[in-house]
């Protein structure tokens, strides 16, 4: 029987895995590190519980729900407490409750009057039909105002990309926001009359979909998908080769070759630069090391309750560059999830980096927390010291989906059609949100066995 080799053991490659598995098929998994599950990690110490990376999942597919359910994680599956969904964007130096209706955005200080004019102003506003690729900063500044970038839209790239909204592509980073203004012509009229469309689809906006995490952190997730692998998943085993032969692929590692019928890369942009693939056509990945992965760091603290003004009752909060802060926003995890944090404590993880600020992401931890504190403390009258201190660094933590990316997914594309049975997925290509990654995993599962 024929099998495939899947490259990467991150949440799109075991993912894969787990699907092709279940539909009978014999599945290899390759990956260059020691552990399984990517950037999704969580450490329980003195009663608190650190992630590394992400602190949730956004149920925006069916298909996220579905692997939950096929996992058998339903009962340690935990939704974000209801009073966790207020959050706050940083204004005037302090952090302001964002709107969670359409009328409360006229009453809210976040904004000033010539901003709330925009909005109004923007269904009357021309869909621009020129072709032309867009940032999301020329976007949002052509549909609104500057103001509007500044305040919030810079915000919420900070907080999904880390990213810098003057580089990143609006069609490739947000397409959604491009497909609203090609579909009905403005954002507002897109978001009033878009509803019945993504219903029927049965997709989830990400402002408005389910977060949740599992008991024991993200972890859990990979953890279960790797365990059912068994001897099928390689730590330590990159993957230096690939070669074409008559009807598959051979995979060379440090280990030996092997022969499968199908290979599905789901690692890195910068990973996939350094492949060798030899095929009758020839293949030329060097176009991958261009893809920008700015580094991020995530710092956990904890404080005792007391030591804290702010209530932190809520998902967190996002702050503009221009607020002139050095971190890129926080969330209030012990809010989030329950056990997160001992009863009279809180946890607060922080972002640091980015595009916005490279050079910070890479100080020694104590000179990172120090950095982190420092803006808690203005921010959120954080008085005492921790309690609690985890840092993680991602040298290469996000993909950049920059103007210009389309580029990169037309190689791509153009590569599977060149050589049969080579398949690619994951957050380079298909969305760099958790969600976005096992709603890859997914499908790639799917176009995968029908060929057996």
């Amino acid at each position: 029987m024929k099998s495939v080799a899947i490259i990467g053991a991150g949440i799109t490659g075991l993912t894969a895995a787990f699907y092709l598995k279940r539909a009978g098929i014999a599945v290899t998994v390759f990956e260059a590190s020691s552990r399984a599950g990517g950037v999704i990690q969580s450490i329980r110490k003195d009663g608190f519980l650190a992630e590394f990376g992400p602190n949730t999942i956004l149920e925006t597919s069916p298909k996220i729900a579905q692997l939950v359910r096929d996992a058998g994680l339903e009962a340690r599956k935990l939704n974000t407490d209801p009073k966790a969904e207020v959050r706050y964007v940083v204004r005037y130096g302090r952090p302001i409750e964002m709107p969670g209706k359409p009328l409360g955005f006229f009453s809210t200080p976040l904004f000033t009057a010539k901003a709330k004019l925009a909005v109004l102003r923007e269904p009357f506003i021309k869909p621009r039909r020129d072709g032309v690729e867009e940032s999301i900063a020329q976007f949002v500044v052509r549909r609104f105002n500057q103001e509007f970038l500044d305040h919030a839209i810079d915000a919420l790239v900070a907080g999904i990309y880390a990213g810098d909204p003057h580089k990143l592509s609006l069609p490739h980073a947000f397409p959604k926001l491009k497909a609203l203004e090609d579909n009905y012509g403005s954002m507002i009229k897109g978001q009033l009359f878009g509803a019945r469309d993504r219903k029927k689809s049965g997709e989830v906006a990400k402002d408005r979909a389910a977060k949740f995490s599992f008991d024991e952190g993200l972890q859990v997730l990979p953890d279960t998908l790797a365990a059912q692998l068994g001897d099928a998943l390689k730590l330590n085993t990159p993957v230096t080769k690939l070669t074409r032969t008559g009807d598959g692929w051979r995979v060379t590692t440090a280990q030996g070759e092997t022969e499968f019928g199908a290979v599905i890369y789901c690692g890195t942009a910068h990973r996939l630069a350094q492949l060798n693939i030899e095929a009758p056509s020839p293949v030329d990945l060097n176009l991958f090391s261009e893809i920008s992965y700015p580094p991020v760091a995530s710092v956990v603290l904890g404080f005792r309750r007391e030591d804290v003004t702010h209530s932190c009752q809520g998902f967190g909060m996002l702050i503009p560059k221009i607020e002139g802060f050095k971190i890129l926003g926080t969330i209030f995890s012990s809010a989030l999830f329950p056990n997160r944090a001992p009863s009279d404590q809180i946890n607060l993880t922080s972002y640091v980096g980015g595009a916005r600020y490279p050079e910070l992401a890479s100080l020694p931890a104590d000179k990172l927390v120090e950095v982190v504190l420092a803006d808690l403390r203005a921010l959120l009258g954080v008085t005492g010291k921790p309690t609690f201190v985890h840092t993680a660094f991602w040298p290469k933590a996000i993909p950049q989906y920059n103007v210009g990316y389309g580029k990169y997914r037309d190689l791509l594309n153009d590569l599977e059609a060149k050589n049969p049975n080579l398949f690619f997925a994951g957050h380079y290509r298909d969305g760099v949100s958790l969600g976005d990654s096992i709603v890859s995993g997914v499908n790639i599962a799917e176009r995968v066995g029908k060929l057996f």
